[in-house]
């Protein structure tokens, strides 16, 4: 099996002859002999790290490797934990649902559009009551209006199948 290519170029895999050497011991960037740079970075006891070789001249930092990468993962697990994961809560009813099942099932909307998450409600018609489905729809309705101020309507009611699904999206906090 082939060993894993490294991320960046180090000490002795460098192969440009000249380099630009930045660091935070050196204060102005300046361009060396790729053999003056190592020999640089090897009396600090640190690493020579090719940062980006398209550069012309590649640039190179001298510093700590180990100490380097544990940054760089540092720096992308931080990037990865500011990504918004959406969620989605659903919510269901029957064409003829009672208003205190309706009431019980508003206020778990609430709070699920307060947490952030979008939520799917939907009338599910069982048999013959498909016949219903205007009702259903009214039911779906009455939920987005009663949901106005937390949540806007991402997807009006639909009906796909035994299913009139409704979407709902939070409002951005202001």
């Amino acid at each position: 099996m082939p060993e894993k290519e490294a991320a960046h170029k180090i000490n002795n895999f460098i192969t440009a002859p000249q380099v630009r050497v930045v660091g935070d011991n050196i204060e102005q960037p300046e361009v060396m002999s790729l053999r003056d740079a190592l020999n640089k970075a090897d009396e600090m006891g640190l690493d020579l790290v090719e940062i980006s070789p398209k550069a012309d001249p590649p640039v190179c930092r001298i510093v700590d490797y180990s100490k380097f990468l544990y940054q760089q993962k540092k720096k992308a697990k931080e990037i990865k934990s500011k990504i918004v994961k959406v969620v989605v809560k659903e919510i269901r009813f029957g064409p003829n649902t009672d208003d205190h099942d309706y009431d019980f099932k508003l206020k778990h909307a609430e709070n699920f559009l307060k947490e952030g998450a979008k939520v799917k409600a939907y009338v599910f018609f069982r048999g013959r009551q498909i016949v219903f489905k205007d009702q259903g729809e009214i039911l779906l309705l009455r939920f987005a209006t009663d949901l106005e101020e937390l949540a806007k309507v991402e997807q009006m009611p639909r009906l796909e199948g035994k299913r009139m699904i409704l979407i709902l999206a939070p409002k951005p906090k202001k």
